[in-house]
């Protein structure tokens, strides 16, 4: 029986993913790959769209994403992860999405308008404008079914399902209509030190994330330090205890835990308690996961020999996608 397909895209825009990465991203993606034929991707495209990018590391960077990836759980033997560069199709693919796209509709998009304006007029890119017609592209050129995203991306995915069924009715079926998986309601971590925050690699100060890469005593410090609220009850409470809350949802995420077993197996206990114990869990789940992230690192010849492998099959099925493409918009084939 074939597997439905789907596509996640994850930009190699840092050097360490961070736990709300982790718990939001990566968790359900080792989960899902037994059930979808999924690809992953590393867009490094879709990275040059921003002006603090640094050619000096963003290689780098492609490659440890790819190391914390397979670390984490993503198996090269059920999913397809490679990098978006490696693939031409992909920006084949956007220009004739292009052809298609209003640019009243792409304007349209939330994340341009914040960006634009935060920007100006000469700080933005026609690259940042066209980013939502790439997305379409990453995912319309491997028949996705399912693509996981976050809340803030849902626009992003009613114009790639605008674009699909345009092009269809105009150029026959061609595209698979996609639906986005959005995050299930406690699937996200907050900034330990702003829990009112999510937790991201923009954030302010460094104090409040948990690295994947970083050293352990650094993290269990950063746990003991983080914010909790006034009275010393550990109870499940965004609006009363969104510091204590947040450290509740990390434990329960990584432990399987109940938040009600969470509540009463903490009962009594001070923070102190609380707080140690959750470093605990955090470590034991992500050590691991550190070491074979370095490990692979160590060994970057094998590292880009997997990746190789599989942009060879993700150019194998992204081909294929775009040689209907071409022969519906009637581009001369080549002999």
């Amino acid at each position: 029986m074939t597997k439905p397909r789907l596509y996640s895209g994850i930009q190699p825009s840092s050097d360490s993913l961070h736990l709300g990465n982790y718990v939001g991203a990566l968790l359900q993606f080792r989960a899902l790959q037994d059930d979808y034929d999924a690809f992953f991707s590393i867009v490094d495209l879709h990275a040059l769209t921003n002006a603090a990018h640094d050619p000096k590391t963003l290689a780098a960077a492609s490659r440890g994403l790819a190391a914390q990836y397979l670390a984490a759980g993503v198996d090269p033997g059920k999913s397809t992860l490679y990098v978006q560069s490696h693939v031409p199709a992909h920006a084949q693919l956007a220009w004739v999405l292009n052809t298609i796209t209003g640019f009243g509709e792409a304007s349209r998009m939330t994340q341009f308008k914040d960006k634009s304006q935060r920007f100006g007029a000469e700080g933005t890119t026609v690259g940042l404008f066209d980013y939502p017609v790439l997305m379409a592209a990453d995912i319309l050129l491997f028949d996705a079914e399912v693509v996981p995203v976050g809340d803030d991306q849902k626009q992003h995915i009613e114009l790639t399902r605008n674009l699909a069924e345009r092009f269809n009715a105009r150029f026959g079926e061609t595209f698979t209509m996609p639906a986005g998986k959005y995050p299930e309601e406690g699937a996200r971590i907050y900034d330990l030190q702003d829990p009112t925050s999510k937790m991201s690699k923009s954030a302010a100060t460094d104090a409040g994330l948990i690295w994947l890469l970083e050293d352990p005593a650094k993290t269990r410090k950063k746990i003991m330090r983080a914010v909790t609220d006034t009275g010393a009850e550990v109870r499940y409470d965004w609006s009363a205890k969104p510091g204590v809350t947040n450290l509740l949802e990390i434990y329960t995420a990584l432990t399987g835990t109940s938040v009600e077993a969470a509540e009463g197996e903490f009962a009594g206990k001070g923070y102190g308690d609380f707080k140690r114990t959750v470093a605990d869990a955090v470590i034991a789940e992500l050590e691991p996961v550190r070491a074979r992230a370095l490990e692979l690192l160590d060994d970057p010849a094998e590292l880009d020999r997997l990746l190789a492998v599989n942009a060879q099959r993700a150019n194998e099925v992204a081909e294929a996608t775009l040689k209907r493409v071409y022969d519906a918009v009637g581009i001369l084939p080549r002999g």
